[in-house]
């Protein structure tokens, strides 16, 4: 089963890391047309609303609610029911999707005032931020409709998941990256602002995704005609499961939508700051953490519907100590060598074109968010442990207290350090989150984490140690600041091939083989 769940993550890690890469070059464009002044802050802050609210309901609360229920249904029913469930969970989700995206985008002012009040405030009393509140008010128009789209994505990615097609979901958002880049190229002179090409890409980039999934559900033979069927019995399950996952797994995703809010009020540049230092900790979260999450809670959901506690538990253990392999020294590297990786990607342009040293801010928000990876990656692995066997209400305790922790670290940080008071309290929250997920799981005989995991995790600890402190003396000795973009690419790509070997060659030496990464151990 190992074996089956690393081929899978592989390949879910390896589709991950080209949507990321595209990611990157994606943002490295926006920073690149916007810098991190008044459009990008506007721009971020209209395309993470929905993005926000896709995260929360679609690939959070929608999706960890609909696996199991699908995997259940799958394994004790057939195909038939299977289809059957589809086409109503797609008619009763993309009904009340449809009113919401109307919503939306005829009370974008709403929202634009909900979600930036000091925005809304200035705008009435024609201040200095007038103009932000109107043009986030416009974008949201175009950024809304995303929601509606991906949310039906995720539904038929979670089906593909299910019958193990892990490579077109995890493919699919390569061709968001792809329709931002060229709106982002071709449109940006077509308008005043180019903050609109971009938002023109975002919808663009749903429907994109939409019609690339349809075909891949056509040929599993899910592609039926949706059905409202608000009261039937599976779909009342999946509601029922829905309303306490939405503070669950998502929790980091409200964290942060309130650290824009906060952030909104804080100096111009701020939003920017935060979404460009959190770009850079998706891309190891998405790639590592998200991965194994993504083909783990199929798994899961499938031994507990067979009654496999013991494989249960030590396929969750597995899971842990992939994304502890992974998380650790990704932490380590991006503190280390984060003011190279932002310089080349965003330090061209209006990003460095301004009076503040953007590269530098950026840079201390990426630590402060680093703080927090592992605990995010672990989160991951740690609430499908409950969503797999249908429980959300401990998840939705959990996530309470995150969130209100979250809240009290922001308003005793952010007066005094700004945005990167915002980071570190996203940071520390989710490591209260993922500790309290744990103590649940432990406490209710569902997972303990093994001695053998426990050792190497210190033994990953130690490496990563090791080989940050080496990057970052060899670091100090390259002069990259001040250079062109070629040159900086290859110090880079030199640093990470060193800090990749140092680290893995110490893992080796500590006893790691590719057995015992692939292989699930047996529990203590």
């Amino acid at each position: 089963m190992a074996k089956g769940l690393f081929k899978s993550g592989m390949i879910v890690s390896a589709m991950t890391m080209l949507s990321r890469i595209l990611g990157l070059v994606r943002d490295a464009v926006v920073a690149n047309l916007l810098g991190a002044g008044l459009a990008a802050d506007v721009f971020l802050f209209a395309n993470r609303i929905p993005n926000f609210f896709r995260r929360l309901f679609a690939e959070g609360a929608f999706a960890q609610a609909f696996i199991p229920v699908l995997s259940e249904i799958k394994e004790k029913h057939g195909d038939d029911q299977v289809r059957v469930f589809v086409a109503q969970a797609a008619g009763t989700l993309g009904t009340i999707l449809l009113l919401v995206t109307l919503f939306g985008v005829i009370g974008s002012p709403v929202i634009a005032a909900l979600f930036g009040t000091t925005w809304f405030i200035d705008w009435l009393q024609g201040g200095e931020s007038a103009a932000k509140f109107t043009l986030a008010s416009n974008l949201l128009k175009l950024t809304v409709p995303y929601l509606f789209f991906i949310s039906i994505v995720a539904l038929c990615g979670a089906v593909l998941n299910v019958y193990n097609r892990f490579s077109v979901a995890a493919f699919t958002p390569v061709l968001l990256n792809v329709s931002l880049i060229s709106c982002a190229i071709l449109l940006h002179d077509k308008f005043e602002q180019g903050a609109y090409a971009l938002a023109i890409g975002v919808f663009i980039g749903g429907l994109a995704q939409l019609l690339f999934q349809l075909p891949f559900l056509g040929k599993l033979g899910m592609l039926s005609k949706p059905t409202f069927a608000w009261r039937s019995p599976h779909v009342v399950k999946v509601r029922k499961l829905m309303l306490p996952a939405i503070f669950g797994v998502s929790v980091s995703q409200i964290n942060l939508l309130l650290d824009t809010i906060i952030a909104a009020a804080l100096m111009t540049g701020s939003i920017a700051w935060l979404y460009y230092s959190d770009r850079l900790i998706e891309f190891p979260l998405g790639l590592f953490g998200i991965a194994i999450a993504t083909v783990i809670l199929p798994t899961l959901s499938k031994l507990h519907a067979n009654d496999k506690l013991e494989d249960f538990q030590k396929t969750m253990d597995w899971g842990v100590r992939f994304v502890l392999l992974l998380g650790i020294p990704a932490m380590g590297g991006l503190i280390v060598i984060s003011p190279l990786i932002i310089s080349v990607l965003f330090g061209h342009g209006e990003f460095i074109n301004s009076e503040v040293d953007n590269v530098a801010a950026v840079s201390a928000g990426v630590t402060a968010y680093s703080v927090g990876l592992v605990s995010f990656m672990l989160i991951k692995v740690l609430a499908p442990g409950f969503y797999a066997r249908q429980d959300t209400k401990t998840p939705v305790k959990i996530g309470i207290k995150a969130l209100v922790l979250n809240m009290v670290f922001n308003l005793a940080l952010a007066p005094f350090i700004g945005y990167l008071g915002l980071a570190l309290a996203t940071s520390l929250s989710a490591t209260c989150n993922a500790l309290l997920l744990y103590v649940a799981l432990r406490n209710d005989n569902i997972y303990k984490v093994s001695r053998f995991t426990i050792w190497f995790a210190l033994k990953s600890l130690v490496a990563t140690i090791v080989m940050s402190f080496s990057v970052y003396l060899l670091a100090q000795q390259v002069a990259w600041q001040g250079e062109g973009t070629l040159v900086q690419v290859t110090i880079l790509g030199g640093l990470l091939a060193v800090a990749m070997t140092l680290y893995f060659s110490i893992m080796f030496i500590f006893g790691v083989r590719v057995s015992t990464i692939k292989e699930i151990q047996q529990l203590d």
